[in-house]
């Protein structure tokens, strides 16, 4: 027989609460030099890993060609100012 049973801890909290004390835990981990930086290479790998698996489990999305042409060129214009 299953009980009801009240939320407590991270789970009666608002999305809102939540993500503010996880941003809390990134910045000390960032701060005492624990949290791992990933090279660029690392970085490429890990998100085309990534974009692999979502299309294979076909949620990946897929850009119609002026969405395609936006982020292009917003990519484009961030790399100009060196904001990568």
């Amino acid at each position: 027989m299953l009980t009801k049973t009240s939320k407590r801890g991270f789970a009666a909290m608002s999305p809102e609460e939540r993500k503010r004390i996880a941003s809390l835990g990134g910045k000390a981990s960032q701060a005492s030099g624990n949290a791992h930086r990933y090279t660029s290479e690392e970085a490429r790998k890990y998100g085309s890993l990534g974009g692999k698996a979502a299309h294979r489990k076909g949620v990946a999305h897929t850009f119609t060609p002026a969405e395609a042409r936006e982020a292009g060129k917003k990519g484009y214009l961030n790399r100009r100012k060196g904001t990568r």
